[in-house]
């Protein structure tokens, strides 16, 4: 009981926190960390089959500048990457606070509708979301039925209208892709006090300004937790095009030193990718704690 009475409560959410990710940590040295050192082994050596198994030659920074000088494929791929992370990962965010505004009113059916738009996330993954992406499910039917792009370039300029129906076209794995999203903004809007609503109305305040006031500072830790969850997940998921690309290298080539380079250049991107998200969100988040 002292000792509980010492730390502060900064202290106590850190160590809480801690206790939260140690399942992971321990998961990650048992099964993560031997994989991961070793790809960092491989991405330094020529990997050659022998008659006693794999014989590693080091071979330098050599895979690492083959990335950006002799492959034709993996700029271009990291920038078609880039560009989808960029325009899906702010539509999951608009949609998925959108439905969790939505989800979180006391109406009939809303336990049935959060299961709705959860299910995707345990049905289209992996495999399965890898056959409905060859058959087309991703796609809406009327841009290609009605040939909607033709009519619609007699009113609408092209340089507009191409990026606007590519927008439209992904809401179907936008969709698809919010349902863990939506979850993490009810859990913030579900720990708002009402109080806040309450004393605001009484105050004369709008919707929208109770939204830009209260609801949107208060589930800013959630913002930032789903930005980093849609980047990672924009990045690794089935469809994107540098992880196929590094699987085809891997397990088509066989070539085990160059597709552990690209990895790691991989992961250097994201890295920076998420840095940078970091540091966007940092004085928004000093803000929401009072710290700034």
């Amino acid at each position: 009981m002292n000792l509980k009475m010492k730390l502060s409560m900064r202290v106590r959410h850190m160590l809480e926190g801690y206790i939260f990710i140690l399942p992971w940590i321990v998961g990650f040295l048992l099964f993560m960390a031997i994989p991961l050192g070793r790809s960092f082994y491989y991405a330094f050596h020529r990997l050659e089959p022998s008659e006693h198994g794999l014989v590693a030659t080091f071979v330098g920074f050599t895979y690492f500048r083959q990335a950006f000088t002799t492959d034709v494929d993996f700029l271009p791929l990291l920038q078609k990457t880039m560009t989808a992370m960029v325009t899906q990962v702010p539509l999951i965010l608009v949609f998925a606070m959108f439905s969790a505004l939505l989800l979180n009113k006391a109406s009939r059916g809303k336990v049935f509708f959060r299961g709705v738009f959860f299910l995707p996330v345990i049905i289209a993954s992996g495999a399965i979301l890898r056959e409905l992406l060859d058959q087309g499910a991703a796609k809406l039917p009327i841009f290609y039925q009605y040939d909607l792009f033709r009519k619609l370039a007699f009113f609408i300029p092209e340089q507009i209208l191409e990026p606007v129906l590519e927008y439209a076209d992904s809401l179907t794995l936008v969709m698809w892709d919010s349902g863990v999203q939506i979850l993490i903004f009810l859990a913030g809007l579900q720990t708002i006090s009402p109080i806040l609503y309450e004393a605001a109305k009484c105050d004369g305040a709008t919707k929208w300004e109770v939204f830009w006031k209260i609801t949107f500072p208060m589930i800013m830790p959630m913002i930032l937790v789903n930005t980093l969850f849609s980047i990672v997940n924009s990045f690794t998921k089935t469809d994107n095009h540098v992880m196929n690309h590094l699987m085809n290298i891997v397990f088509r080539n066989n070539d085990y030193g160059y597709g552990s380079a690209i990895g790691w250049l991989y992961f250097l991107f994201i890295f920076i990718v998420l840095g940078i998200i970091f540091f966007i969100f940092r004085k928004s988040m000093a803000t929401a704690e009072g710290r700034a």
